[in-house]
């Protein structure tokens, strides 16, 4: 049997261990957005809703001591917010956005921006964020660059069945034309989709690079009721470019291209 005094040592432990937590704040949406049963967030937590008024914030809890970072707590955050963007409009917050508690979330968040968050949801309702992207397909690419450059053409002949130690500096000046080039080409290219897309939505956010072979890289806000157009627009350039360009269309996510939450404090 356990004793008083010892039931009393468990009681405080437990309540250390709750105060200990903390809570993870991915987005907000209306309050009348409810988590589906087991949805399930960073760390594996379930999520769950803190209401204020008219919006709410999704939440989980967390252990404050236990690092955030890694590739799974990214794709946690990003799976919650993307998959409420089917359903409801969402503002994301940034990635690591974490309080003391449940109070926390409504005094330093929900009640600090109240009207702003309501309003912005307003304007979201209906619309989703959708990226367009494009990848050179390198071989077709290349070739592309070397046949409308003499100077290319030249030092492809040049290195061609040469040792590298012997070819370095010609190796390295077709290099600096290829990356010139794609600059170029990626410039125009991006231009040639916003064009297509203008007729869709004039807000869009170009992203920058991230890979040489990167041809478009750019994020959309769209009504989801036309998402079917944005997939035939698309689908229509990736036809015109043919093997030169892979597209893709990624969505419907949140909003993070169009959207920045304030982050709360503590």
């Amino acid at each position: 049997m356990t004793s008083t005094d010892d039931t009393d040592d468990v009681d405080s432990a437990g309540e250390e261990a709750a105060t200990a937590a903390g809570i993870y704040v991915y987005g907000i949406v209306p309050a009348d957005v409810q988590p589906e049963d087991d949805a399930t967030g960073i760390h594996d937590a379930p999520i769950e809703i803190v209401t204020h008024g008219d919006i709410a914030a999704l939440v989980s809890e967390i252990d404050p001591d236990q690092r955030l970072g890694t590739p799974a707590d990214l794709q946690a955050h990003a799976r919650i917010l993307d998959g409420t963007s089917h359903v409801a409009p969402v503002l994301p917050l940034r990635f690591g956005a974490v309080v003391s508690d449940r109070d926390a979330v409504v005094n330093e968040l929900l009640a600090e921006h109240e009207d702003e968050f309501a309003s912005a949801l307003e304007e979201l309702e209906g619309f989703a964020q959708y990226l367009v992207r494009g990848r050179y397909v390198e071989e077709a690419i290349i070739r592309e660059i070397v046949d409308e450059s003499p100077k290319a053409t030249s030092l492809l002949e040049a290195i061609r069945d040469q040792p590298e130690e012997l070819s370095r500096d010609d190796r390295m000046a077709l290099g600096e034309i290829i990356g010139h080039a794609l600059e170029a080409k990626r410039e125009t290219d991006t231009g040639t989709t916003l064009d297509v897309l203008a007729p869709l939505t004039d807000t869009v956010t170009v992203r920058e690079p991230t890979h040489d072979e990167d041809a478009v890289q750019i994020a959309v806000l769209l009504e989801v009721d036309r998402q079917g157009e944005l997939e035939q627009t698309v689908g229509d350039l990736a036809a015109r470019w043919d093997d030169r360009v892979t597209m893709r269309l990624v969505g419907p996510m949140a909003p993070y291209d169009f959207v920045v939450a304030p982050k709360p404090e503590g």
